[in-house]
C-alpha cells in the first residue's frame, strides 16, 4: 500500500485536518511525472508494456519500469503474466485505479479551460 505522505504533517494535522491529510495521501499516490498518463491510458482496457512506451515516447523503459512498479505496489494497477514464450504481461487498472480517474478527468477539464489563459501569461 502507498506509503502516506506525513512530510510537512504534525501528528495532530494527521488526526484532525483529514482534508488536508487525504490531498497529501492522493498527492504522495499520483507522485511521477508520467503516473497520470500511464492510468489514463490504461482507463478503457489493459496494455502491454510496449503499448504504453510506444504511447509515452519520451519515457525511458527504466523510468517506466518504476512507475509501473510503483503503481502496482499503491493498488492503483495490475499486472498480470501469462504463461506463454515469450511471456506475455499486460497492466490493467485495479478498482482503486478505476476511482482516480474522476480525479483525472477534472484535471483535464480544468486544464482546457485555463490552459489557454496561463500560455497568454507566459508569453
Amino acid at each position: 500500500m502507498a506509503k502516506i505522505c506525513k512530510y510537512g504533517f504534525d501528528d495532530s494535522t494527521i488526526v484532525n485536518k483529514r482534508d488536508l491529510y487525504g490531498i497529501g495521501f492522493t498527492q504522495n499516490l499520483l507522485s511521477g511525472r508520467w503516473k497520470y498518463f500511464i492510468l489514463w491510458f490504461l482507463k478503457e482496457e489493459p496494455k502491454r508494456f510496449s503499448e504504453i512506451k510506444k504511447f509515452l515516447s519520451g519515457i525511458s523503459q527504466g523510468s517506466l519500469t518504476k512507475q509501473l512498479k510503483e503503481l502496482e505496489s499503491d493498488g492503483l494497477i495490475h499486472r498480470e503474466v501469462y504463461p506463454e514464450v515469450p511471456p506475455r504481461v499486460e497492466y490493467s487498472l485495479t478498482e482503486m485505479g478505476q476511482e482516480i480517474l474522476p480525479i483525472l478527468k477534472m484535471m483535464e477539464t480544468y486544464g482546457k479551460k485555463h490552459g489557454e489563459q496561463a500560455d497568454d501569461y507566459l508569453q
